[in-house]
């Protein structure tokens, strides 16, 4: 057999045996291949109870064992794990097929243990494996990135994979996908996570900027350099730096931040003193850095330096299985009482959206709604005309309501005629003493909108069309004037 310094596979192996020569044997064989190996005796097993960690474990090699309860009582720990653990039984030929098939055991091994059998057996567990996480929803462990959809799994098990790895990571994708989502889930999820967050966005700073912000300036060391100040890697300092829109940096800005990536030092601006920066970066981009590469205006040493594992983004289009649960998840962080209900076919309509701003837009969107239709239910007339992708199936709910002939105020006071507009000639006559006009207008229009409001059940929406002004408009003129819906 052949060693390896990589293990092969990324679950942990755990045998169980009461022949203590073929024990060893398997701990031996599976050890040198690279494999971490937990290695017991049934009873030792069992003496473990639960306080054993199954969720690390992809592979158990069962033995012979002179306890009649020993399976069952590993069937129950198995059965109760998050992930169920492959079988694989050694050497056992008291075991019948149907022993096979109930619990669930993929085979025999036997000796002499060769090196491509055991790689076919890992190869056959690593895949099931990988099945069984990518069939398991993840959402409760990483709440910031929220979606089923296939393609979300598999972010989802990317994370899994390399963010307890101290390596840099490259986040590609359309804009508004959720970039920095994906680089907080790895911060949050890797041994960093007590250290500080730091992003940055290359494109927003301007290129004379970008040096100072990054490694800070001493004292004097520009005009306008009043104090000294730390930059970003300094603040990043035992955490992670996120360099967003990386594909903006400046090239004179790309041979700077490889040093310090390489050597892991840096001076500030202004300053000769080296300083030591220990930092995770995790950048991201929405260009294509291959491209840029060929054109010159991006280099390629950097470009390896960051794309150490590689994460693509995909966009909303492309899952969007998962819109009403990030709908869901983004009326969740609306103030309260502005939370929305969306109808079915307005669901519908927004599932043919072809969502050009991926989840920015969608985010956005949700907060315009908030503050049209607060707290209401979203159909299809409620969506920006651009959203609407299917027939409004209700039209005749959207009918303008009849306005009354006349709105009765105070004595003396406007009336409203059969065409809805106000008759100001036939009651109004100026006082001799005059008249605070804003002061007597603003009573009006606030006895007009109470009396919209009741003729329509505090239906703001309704009242709206009733006195022939925006929903918005209304919205603050009730909030001018302190009008609450009864």
């Amino acid at each position: 057999m052949q060693g390896t310094d990589t293990p092969i596979a990324r679950f942990e192996l755990l045998i169980l045996d009461d022949d203590a020569e073929r024990r060893q044997a398997l701990h031996t064989c599976f050890a040198f291949i690279g494999l971490e190996c937990h290695v017991f005796d049934f009873v030792s097993w069992l003496q473990q109870g639960k306080a054993f960690d199954l969720s690390r474990i992809g592979l158990v090699l069962i033995g012979e064992s002179s306890l009649p309860i020993a399976l069952g009582k590993l069937m129950t720990e198995l059965d109760a794990a998050r992930v169920r653990p492959k079988l694989l039984a050694c050497d056992w030929p008291e075991l019948s097929a149907d022993d096979f098939a109930r619990h669930g055991i993929l085979g025999l091994l036997e000796a002499p243990y060769r090196y491509p059998q055991l790689l076919d057996w890992l190869h056959l567990c690593g895949l099931m494996h990988e099945q069984q996480l990518d069939a398991w929803p993840l959402q409760a462990e990483m709440p910031g990135f929220v979606g089923q959809s296939k393609p979300v799994r598999e972010i989802r098990q990317l994370i899994t994979q390399v963010a307890p790895r101290d390596i840099s990571v490259l986040i590609t994708g359309e804009s508004g996908t959720g970039k920095e989502v994906v680089a907080r889930c790895l911060h949050e999820h890797s041994p960093r996570c007590d250290g500080p967050f730091v992003p940055v966005n290359c494109g927003a700073i301007p290129s004379e900027l970008l040096e100072s912000e990054l490694f800070g300036h001493e004292k004097g060391a520009f005009t306008g350099a009043i104090s000294s100040r730390p930059g970003r890697f300094e603040l990043a300092n035992g955490g992670t730096l996120f360099l967003d829109e990386i594909g903006d940096m400046p090239l004179p800005m790309q041979v700077k931040l490889l040093r310090v990536i390489q050597e892991r030092q840096f001076e500030r601006v202004g300053g000769s003193k080296t300083q030591e920066v220990d930092v995770r970066i995790v950048a991201a981009t929405h260009k294509n850095l291959e491209l840029m590469i060929e054109a010159g205006q991006f280099r390629e040493d950097l470009y390896y330096r960051l794309n150490v594992f590689p994460i693509e983004m995909p966009a909303l289009r492309d899952r969007l299985e998962d819109l009403p649960l990030l709908i869901n998840n983004l009326c969740g962080q609306l103030d309260e009482g502005c939370s929305l209900q969306f109808h079915p076919a307005a669901l519908a309509s927004l599932q043919r959206h072809p969502w050009p701003g991926n989840v920015r837009e969608l985010a956005n969107l949700i907060e315009r709604l908030s503050i049209i239709h607060p707290g209401g239910v979203i159909g299809v007339s409620e969506l920006p005309p651009k959203f609407r992708h299917v027939e409004e199936p209700d039209p005749a709910r959207y009918e303008q309501l009849s306005l009354p002939n006349t709105v009765e105020t105070e004595p003396a006071m406007a009336a409203v005629n059969r065409t809805g507009t106000l008759d100001l000639s036939t009651t109004l006559a100026l006082p001799d003493e005059g008249i605070d006009l804003k002061g007597w207008l603003e009573s009006q229009e606030q006895a007009l909108i109470r009396q919209a409001l009741d003729a329509c059940k505090q239906v703001v929406s309704k009242a709206a069309r009733l006195l022939q002004i925006r929903r918005t408009t209304l919205v603050e003129k009730m909030r001018k004037y302190g009008i609450e819906r009864q």
